[in-house]
């Protein structure tokens, strides 16, 4: 490989560049991972010199002028690392890695839709995954060409969204978006979703994690799944009107192989509930409603059954169905022995919880469970203004921390595809001897990494260290959303989780109702 000028920061930091020369962002994560690992290596970014990647390499004292007049069509190395020999270990393990990589590829890959379409001239959906400022033009072209989108890509204006979202309605297509990362069609999961049992409850979202953590439960409740519909988080804002939910909801009336609809949404602005309830009534399928922290009269009054958590959601469409359900292994008999034992070893001055989520619908549940037991909890997402967090990177008494937002992933992967922001997160949390109870989720399926929770027993280990040199000791709780025919095996999961110390629950709600009552329990002691 040739490389342009190599520039010096700072005496450890070395700084090499190619132009013109493109890799996968994906990719260069996970080799960013890779080479960190090496012994003496403190710091290193692999990347395309992208606005956010500049950033990114300003804020890790990656950068230089070299990398500043860099455009996004060129690839650079910025590494902080004990010595020049290690650098060139360094670089020959970097080419390896692209090389490795590039072997890999080897199947066609058109470089326009044009020549997709001609190639493949059946296809009938589109995934879109571009920076936010090219979404537009690149939607429009597939729906011009009566594609349905699932538009993955975010940072698209509230106008561009409305705009192909109503040209998608009128040529009778799905455009599920922007920000869109779930959907099953015809059991084929796109983007992160999770493999689930073929079955009759058909799901439209306005909510990634919350359809996973929805059509997981299902399979488990013995169950299956249609269709699952994601329409992006905007949808049901009264800047969008329920336009994708509305479509989602007619396009399942249609499916001959949905029999139950889930609808699952944050609080919509209530007109625009009222049309997509109507919708749904209309639809003459029985239909179960989940707005998560919303109004429940409102669903009652259109006929829907609603939902207070995610797995209540879950269990109500598949008893729906009619089918025989299944009672999962969810171990209720000796919890209060399970709390009382978890609660000997918390310390008196030891009295916060603080959940690290990957996903933000399910830290939504968190909270507005956690809110009625235990009182205010502050956020990056918070359920009111004034529980906002000043700094998102400071948390503040009882927190629940959605990592997946914005505000962690400039210049960074979702921390369901690199844990690594949880991973820091955790550690600086560990410095704080008033938490009693780190709650997490651990999101399984395609897109997700490939041991979401091996990856972050190291990281549990040495927050523990931490608080036990201060002569305290946290409870760890989680809950994974996954089935065993997902890549990462639900089943090997939770062994891993469990084999740490981790108590493990059967959803995010069992968890989060776990981590309150124990400082309930706790509060009590100390009173």
């Amino acid at each position: 490989m040739n490389y342009g000028e190599v520039g010096v920061l700072l005496m450890n930091i070395k700084i090499k560049t190619q132009k013109n020369t493109y890799y996968d962002s994906v990719t260069l994560m996970r080799i960013s991972k890779e080479l960190k690992s090496l012994e003496g290596v403190e710091e290193v970014l692999v990347g395309m010199a992208t606005d956010l990647n500049k950033e990114l390499a300003r804020n890790l004292g990656l950068s230089n002028e070299t990398i500043e007049g860099l455009t996004v069509n060129d690839f650079f190395v910025t590494v902080k690392c004990t010595n020049e020999e290690l650098f060139e270990i360094l670089l020959k393990k970097l080419e390896e890695l692209l090389s490795k990589k590039d072997d890999e590829t080897e199947e066609y890959s058109p470089a326009t839709l044009e020549s997709t379409l001609k190639n493949v001239p059946d296809l009938n959906i589109a995934i879109i995954s571009v920076p936010g400022q090219y979404a537009f033009a690149e939607t429009k072209k597939a729906l011009d060409n009566n594609l349905h989108v699932l538009l993955f890509s975010d940072n698209v204006s509230v106008k561009d969204e409305k705009t192909l979202k109503e040209i998608a309605k009128e040529k009778g297509l799905l455009m599920m978006g922007p920000d869109c990362g779930t959907a099953i069609i015809n059991q084929v999961p796109l983007a992160f979703a999770n493999v689930v049992k073929k079955g009759s409850i058909g799901i439209v979202g306005a909510s990634g994690t919350g359809i996973q953590e929805a059509s997981v439960l299902i399979d488990k409740f013995g169950g299956g799944v249609s269709q699952a519909i994601g329409t992006g988080g905007r949808d049901l804002s009264l800047d969008i009107g329920g336009i994708m939910m509305i479509e989602g909801i007619k396009a399942l009336e249609q499916d001959e192989k949905t029999e139950v609809v889930l609808l699952i949404s944050k609080p919509p602005a209530p007109e625009i509930a009222e049309k997509v309830l109507k919708t749904a009534k209309d639809s003459g399928k029985p239909f179960v409603v989940i707005f998560i922290g919303g109004d429940i009269e409102v669903i009652e009054k259109y006929g829907g059954v609603p939902a207070l958590t995610l797995e209540d959601a879950a269990i109500k469409a598949v008893q729906l169905t009619n089918i025989k359900m299944k009672t999962p292994e969810i171990i209720e008999e000796g919890r209060d022995s399970l709390i009382k034992m978890l609660a000997k070893n918390l310390n008196k001055d030891q009295k916060y919880i603080r959940g690290l989520y990957t996903g933000g619908t399910l830290c939504d549940e968190a909270m507005i469970m956690l809110s009625k037991t235990i009182g205010d909890i502050y956020s990056n997402i918070p359920l009111k203004p004034h529980l906002k967090l000043m700094d998102p990177i400071e948390s503040k008494e009882n927190s629940c921390i959605d990592l997946g937002d914005d505000t962690f992933t400039v210049g960074r992967a979702h921390p369901m595809i690199d844990p690594a922001t949880r991973q820091e997160r955790l550690i600086k949390e560990a410095e704080d001897t008033e938490v009693a109870v780190y709650l997490m989720d651990f999101v399984l399926g395609y897109g997700s990494h490939h041991d979401p929770a091996g990856e972050m027993i190291a990281s549990i280990e040495k927050a523990r260290e931490i608080m036990r040199q201060k002569g305290y000791e946290a409870v760890y709780i989680a809950s994974v959303s996954g089935t065993e025919a997902d890549p990462q095996n639900l089943k090997e999961q939770e062994r891993k989780l469990m084999e740490a110390g981790v108590v493990v629950m059967a959803s995010n709600a069992r968890a989060v109702g776990l981590a309150a009552d124990l400082i309930m329990y706790h509060r009590k002691g100390r009173e």
